[in-house]
This record gives structure tokens, C-alpha cells and sequence, in this order.
């Protein structure tokens, strides 16, 4: 991450990082309530038909983790992809 953001730059990236942490909290809660009331419907029925949804959302929500937590946290991939972006751009507009 760059060592020379201001103030406003630092607010504005931590309120996006932070807002992306609740945003998963969100979806692992809702995910839990509703696996939950899923699966005891299918288990009131006497099924086992709960366990697709489960499996399915679960891993949607298995993958948004791992993008939040570390994909994005300003010291891996994203940040380093970010750098590389930049490089490109500034290499371009100079060369014009």
C-alpha cells in the first residue's frame, strides 16, 4: 500500500474494506438463518434435499470470505495487481 495517501485517502479506503467485512458478516448470517430454517423444513418432511442449498450457498459464501479477508486486506494480491495497473497506466500516458 502506498505509504503517501492523506487523510481523506485513508477514510475512504478503510471505510470500503470495512463496509466489505460487514457486507460478509451480512450474507454469513443471513446464510445461517436460512440453511437452518431450510433444513429444518426438509427434516419436518422426513428429506434431505436442505443439503444443496446448503452446499450450494456455502460456497458462495466461502469464496466472498476469502476475497474480504484476503484477497483484499492492502497486503496481498489485490494490492499488488493494483501496483501493476498503476505501472501500466502512468508507462502508457507517458509514452504518448
Amino acid at each position: 500500500m502506498d505509504t503517501n495517501l492523506s487523510d481523506s485517502d485513508l477514510e475512504r479506503i478503510a471505510r470500503r474494506r470495512a463496509g466489505a467485512r460487514l457486507g460478509w458478516y451480512i450474507h454469513a448470517g443471513v446464510y445461517v438463518v436460512v440453511t437452518t430454517a431450510l433444513g429444518l423444513l426438509s427434516a419436518l418432511g422426513g428429506r434431505s434435499w436442505a443439503v444443496y442449498p446448503a452446499l450450494g450457498w456455502g460456497t458462495g459464501v466461502a469464496i466472498h470470505g476469502l476475497v474480504v479477508f484476503f484477497l483484499t486486506d492492502g497486503s496481498g494480491v489485490y494490492e499488488r495487481l493494483v501496483q501493476q495497473e498503476r505501472l501500466r497506466l502512468s508507462l502508457r500516458r507517458d509514452a504518448r
